[in-house]
C-alpha cells in the first residue's frame, strides 16, 4: 500500500471515511513527512509554505489524540491572524464532521469578548485563536489550559514578525510542561529556531520544498518608468482580464490611493491594509472570495494568513524588498496544482533588486515589453457577482440553507444565479449573479424570519444601497 495513502495511516476509521468523503486522493508531502510523527505523540518542526496541506497535517493529529467523552480544552492552535483563525476552525471542523460532538471554538481579536466567555462556559475540546484574545482570556480567568495535551504555532514566523513574541511566552506559562507541540512555518530563522529550543521536546524536523514552482506559475517582469507604473497595471489588467487578482503594494496609502486609481478608472476593486475596521475588513474579503470583486490591493501585512483560493494572477506593483515575501506573495497563485501567472513591475533604479531576485529563485530573469494599448472603446470587466447583506445571522438562528431557500423558493432564483454565502454572528452575506440583484432583492423583501422581514440590501463601492439605479 502506498505510503502517501491515508489508508496506511493509524486513524480513526470515522476519520479515515471523512477523508475518503472528502474526496482527498493521498497525502501532500508535508502530510506525509509529519503525519507518522505528529500520531506518535512527537514534537514536530514542519517548514512548508501556505498552500501546502499543514492544517490537515496537525488537524488530523489532534482530532486522533482527542478524547471527546471529556469536554475540556485538549488542543490549542495559535495562528498569528484572526483570517488564518478563522480558516484553520473550518478546516478542523470539516475534518471533524464524522466524529460525534467535537467543539471547536475560536478567539480571535476583532469580535465581542462576553460572547466568547459564554461560549468557554459551555466547553470547548479545541481552541483556535490569535495570541492576543488567547492570552486576554487566560488573564481573565475565563479559559484554562490545565488539560491541554496538544499545541500548535502555525505560521509561527509570522507571528514573531507581528510582535507576539511576548504573548506566546505568556500563554506557554499557563500550559502543562507534559504536552506535544507542533510548530509550523514558512520559514526556520534563528527567532523560530530559538523559540523552538525553549518550547519543544526532541522535536522531529521535516521540510517540504514549496509546492509552487517555475512549471506551476509563470514569472513575468515588466520595466517601467516610474510615471508609467499606473499606466503599465491598467494595460496588464485590461490585456490579461483576471476574474480574480491580488496587487500586492508597500504602504497602507499606496494600497488604498492605488485602489481609488484603479476604481476611478472603471475597474471592480477594494483595497485590503491595516487601517480598516474589522468588520470592513471582513466585508472586504467577503466580496473578493465571492467573486462580486475583481482586483483585491493588498498590503503584505494585511494579506498574512489570509485563504485566498483561486486567484488568477497576482501583480507585484513594486517588487518586496524581503525575497521570501516575493515567492510568499506569488504563492498565491497557481495553487492545489492549478497554473498561475505573476507580473511584477519594476524600475531602473530597482535593477540591482531584480539581480538579486534572480540568484536567489535561481532563474533568468528578463524584462518584456508590456502588452499593447486596450482600445479606446474597451471597458475594465466587470465582476460577475454582486453581493447582498441581510440583517440576521448566526445569533439570529440563520444557516446557509434558510437563505439560499429564500432566494430559490416559488418564481425566485435559479441556484445557479446563487453564490457564496457567509453568515457572521449578526449579518449575513449572499451573491447573486449581477442579473438577478432587483429579483434576489425582491424575494428577499417577501420573506420573513421569525416574524421579522428577511431584508437585504446591495453592497456597492463600500456603501449599502437598497436597489441597483
Amino acid at each position: 500500500m502506498s505510503q502517501l495513502n491515508f489508508s496506511s495511516l493509524k486513524l480513526k476509521p470515522d476519520l479515515l471515511k471523512n477523508i475518503a468523503s472528502l474526496d482527498f486522493k493521498k497525502m501532500t508531502p508535508i502530510q506525509a513527512e509529519s503525519l507518522p510523527h505528529i500520531l506518535r505523540g512527537q514534537d514536530v518542526i514542519g517548514q512548508a509554505k501556505s498552500g501546502s496541506g499543514k492544517t490537515a497535517a496537525f488537524g488530523l493529529g489532534l482530532l486522533q489524540k482527542l478524547d471527546i467523552t471529556r469536554c475540556r480544552v485538549q488542543s490549542l492552535v495559535l495562528c498569528p491572524t484572526r483570517e488564518l483563525a478563522d480558516q484553520v476552525s473550518k478546516a478542523v471542523r470539516q475534518l471533524a464532521r464524522t466524529l460525534p460532538n467535537v467543539k471547536i471554538l475560536t478567539l480571535c481579536g476583532g469580535m465581542p469578548f462576553r460572547p466568547q466567555t459564554s461560549s468557554l462556559e459551555h466547553g470547548a475540546h479545541i481552541i483556535v485563536g490569535t495570541p492576543g484574545r488567547v492570552g486576554k482570556h487566560l488573564r481573565g480567568g475565563t479559559l484554562t489550559l490545565t488539560h491541554l495535551t496538544t499545541l500548535v504555532l502555525d505560521e509561527g514566523d509570522r507571528m514573531l514578525d507581528m510582535g507576539f513574541q511576548d504573548e506566546l511566552d505568556a500563554i506557554i506559562e499557563k500550559v502543562p510542561i507534559r504536552r506535544q507541540t507542533l510548530l509550523f512555518s514558512a520559514t526556520y530563522p534563528t527567532k523560530i529556531q530559538s523559540v523552538a529550543e525553549r518550547i519543544m521536546h526532541e522535536p522531529v524536523i521535516v521540510k517540504v520544498e514549496s509546492t509552487h514552482d517555475s512549471s506551476s506559475i509563470r514569472q513575468h517582469f515588466y520595466e517601467v518608468e516610474k510615471h508609467h507604473r499606473l499606466s503599465a497595471l491598467f494595460r496588464l489588467i485590461q490585456h490579461h482580464h483576471p476574474e480574480a487578482s491580488v496587487v500586492f503594494c508597500t504602504t497602507k496609502v499606496e494600497a488604498q490611493e492605488l485602489s481609488d486609481a484603479l476604481a476611478s478608472a472603471g475597474f471592480s476593486t477594494l483595497a485590503l491594509h491595516g487601517d480598516l475596521e474589522q468588520s470592513e475588513r471582513d466585508e472586504t474579503l467577503v466580496r473578493f472570495a465571492n467573486k462580486s470583486v475583481s482586483i483585491l490591493v493588498a498590503t503584505d501585512v494585511a494579506a498574512r494568513g489570509l485563504d485566498i483560493d483561486s486567484v488568477d494572477i497576482v501583480f507585484n506593483y513594486h517588487v518586496s524588498r524581503d525575497f521570501e515575501m516575493h515567492v510568499h506573495r506569488i504563492g498565491r497563485t497557481g495553487r492545489a496544482g492549478s497554473k498561475g501567472m505573476a507580473c511584477s513591475l519594476y524600475s531602473e533604479k530597482e535593477r540591482d533588486k531584480i539581480s538579486l531576485l534572480q540568484a536567489y529563485l535561481g532563474q533568468t530573469i528578463n524584462s518584456e515589453p508590456l502588452p499593447p494599448q486596450p482600445r479606446l472603446d474597451e471597458a475594465p470587466m466587470e465582476a460577475p457577482m454582486a453581493t447582498l447583506k441581510i440583517g440576521s445571522g448566526k445569533k439570529q438562528k440563520v444557516r446557509p440553507g434558510n437563505i439560499l431557500g429564500a432566494l430559490t423558493g416559488k418564481n425566485g432564483l435559479t441556484a445557479t444565479q446563487v453564490g457564496k454565502i457567509h453568515i457572521f454572528d449578526n449579518w449575513s452575506y449572499v451573491a447573486v449573479t449581477r442579473n438577478a440583484v432587483k429579483r434576489a432583492l425582491k424575494k428577499l423583501g417577501e420573506e420573513r424570519w421569525r416574524g421579522r422581514p428577511m431584508q437585504g440590501r446591495l453592497i456597492r463601492s463600500g456603501l449599502l444601497a437598497s436597489a441597483l439605479e
